[in-house]
């Protein structure tokens, strides 16, 4: 999240209103994350007791035409149970209405608190639930390509240069030989759903140890469902200094195959495919870190933080995910 537009009350208070959610009482922009703009809404209620709804404008990496996926996934997974925000749809039925020449959606706003420190606990929550997004999402009708595929990474590396990702860190070119090596991985035989594709701890939010919602699916896709389990691994399992947590490796994995075991095959492939996740995220915050504008209110994420995690992951290998 982050916000890149800036909106005028008079702005937000006639988009608003074409909402059944009452008048627009406040609007605060939301600074984390590097991909749209949002803001916290508050609202009159639809029955005027008050309401909390987040408005998001689509800036980056989204495509108009993947915004049906998006927005359908939540409701489908909502309607599943599942703890995700449903998307407020406006009097004429649409779930996305334009804005500047941008797309502009509301989504429900969901209780709870990201952790900053996760406890092993809070990691098995959120592999349970994570299996149960997974298995929720298989009958979804719509699919999506994963536009941050291994391939997709190699090719935003190469495209920053080397010497642009030396601007960044000395070592950052270094990454450009094992994202060769990982776009080489095929996926494609593994058990596929509907996947987050995202989900760092500040994508979910709980209230103690209990997951209340998932959030920001804004790079779901269609994909391995090994990817996603490695990606919040890679997301989950390391402290502030990039340090592996081992129990919460442990209960994260353990969370997730309490709902949905994996296969021989995820599992052996387990990690290399979490090697190739941690280089996603150095890909993506490398492009982030030299292209976002020097005006946006948003806070770059540094890509060394994942260069280490992979190389704890080159390191170590198969012994992170040892069942024993």
């Amino acid at each position: 999240m982050a916000v890149y537009t800036h909106l005028g009350a008079e702005e937000l208070s006639a988009l608003i209103s074409q909402y059944d959610v009452g008048a627009l009482v406040s609007a605060k922009g939301i600074a984390e994350g590097v991909s749209n703009s949002n803001w916290l809404i508050e609202t009159t209620g639809p029955e005027g007791t008050g309401a909390r709804y987040i408005l998001t404008m689509y800036e980056r990496r989204i495509e108009l035409s993947d915004l049906p996926y998006f927005l359908g996934l939540l409701d489908h997974l909502s309607e599943k149970g599942c703890p995700v925000p449903r998307t407020i749809h406006d009097r004429d039925g649409s779930a996305y209405r334009m804005k500047r020449g941008k797309a502009v959606a509301l989504i429900e706003f969901l209780p709870g608190v990201s952790p900053t420190q996760p406890s092993p606990e809070q990691a098995g929550a959120v592999g349970r639930v994570l299996a149960d997004m997974h298995l929720a999402s298989r009958d979804f009708a719509r699919s999506r390509t994963n536009t941050m595929s291994f391939p997709d990474n190699l090719v935003l590396l190469e495209r920053c240069g080397a010497d642009r990702l030396a601007r960044i860190d000395p070592g950052l070119p270094s990454m450009l030989g094992p994202a060769r090596a990982a776009a080489e991985l095929d996926l494609s035989r593994l058990p596929h759903a509907s996947i987050h594709a995202d989900l760092f701890p500040d994508n979910v939010l709980m209230l103690g140890e209990q997951v209340t919602g998932l959030i920001d699916f804004y790079f779901a896709c269609t994909g391995s469902m090994a990817l996603d389990l490695a990606t919040t691994h890679a997301a989950w399992c390391f402290d502030r200094e990039n340090r592996y947590r081992a129990d919460l490796g442990a209960a994260l994995i353990a969370g997730y195959e309490s709902v949905r075991p994996l296969g021989a095959q995820e599992r052996e492939l387990l990690p290399e495919i979490a090697k190739g996740a941690a280089l996603r995220f150095v890909a993506s915050r490398a492009e982030d870190w030299l292209d976002t504008p020097d005006d946006a209110l948003v806070t770059r994420k540094d890509p060394m933080q994942f260069v280490a995690r992979w190389h704890v992951y080159d390191d170590l290998g198969e012994k992170l995910f040892d069942r024993t």
